[in-house]
């Protein structure tokens, strides 16, 4: 995944050759805008969001082991 300052240096070196004088405000502002926008969204850590998986694949397999020992004790209860 490209960093914040990749993403800059290719907007930059995207703009036409006529904006050469002002190409290293133009990054900063670049930079400036993403690192703003980015921080406006609602993200999580990688560590954070893979503790959160395995937390939930634990409590479903938790949730499968009692669904299948509440269907072993229905069935007794029948018989």
């Amino acid at each position: 995944m490209p960093s914040i300052e990749d993403l800059a240096t290719r907007l930059s070196q995207a703009l036409p050759p006529q904006v050469g004088p002002i190409r290293d405000e133009l990054h900063a502002n670049f930079r400036a805008i993403l690192q703003s926008q980015l921080a406006r969204l609602d993200l999580v850590p990688r560590e954070e969001f893979e503790a959160a998986r395995e937390m939930l694949a634990h409590s479903r397999r938790k949730l499968d082991a009692m669904e299948q020992r509440l269907a072993a004790l229905e069935a007794e209860r029948k018989a």
